[in-house]
């Protein structure tokens, strides 16, 4: 969830900010994320569809590898993000928990789509300029 008040995106920003930011591994393990502001909408959008049951993915319809997101968090901050961080060094500084972060997953939002919904910041640019844009999240 990006949000600039936590989530990944909280955790990651000042790092950025301090121009630290780094790609993890080779960057092609896909991150599904989804603006705080779409979550929120999608929660409600979803409490008034009864006629939707089963599991609903709460992601973007532009699921980004992490190069692509290290790149965009980057150029959403003002700062170069040309680091990173070699998979056997996180393998041996984390141990298994590192498999979290060299893996990934495509996820997709379509049985929420389908229904109907429309996200208001569907690509990665445009929910980082506006989750980072001001103190509090768009409504």
């Amino acid at each position: 969830m990006l949000s600039r008040h936590g989530g990944m995106l909280g955790r990651l920003a000042p790092v950025f900010r301090l121009g630290l930011g780094a790609r993890i591994g080779a960057g092609s393990q896909y991150i599904s994320w989804i603006a705080l502001t779409d979550e929120v909408r999608a929660i409600r959008f979803l409490l008034d569809r009864p006629d939707l049951d089963g599991p609903v993915n709460l992601t973007a319809p532009e699921p980004a590898t992490n190069a692509e997101l290290t790149a965009a968090l980057g150029r959403a901050v003002g700062r170069p993000a040309l680091l990173r961080v070699p998979a056997p060094l996180l393998r041996a500084g984390l141990g298994e928990v590192s498999s979290e972060l060299l893996s990934g997953a495509r996820v997709l939002p379509r049985k929420l789509q389908e229904a109907g919904f429309l996200f208001r910041y569907p690509d990665l640019a445009s929910a980082l300029t506006a989750e980072l844009a001001s103190g509090k999240p768009a409504a």
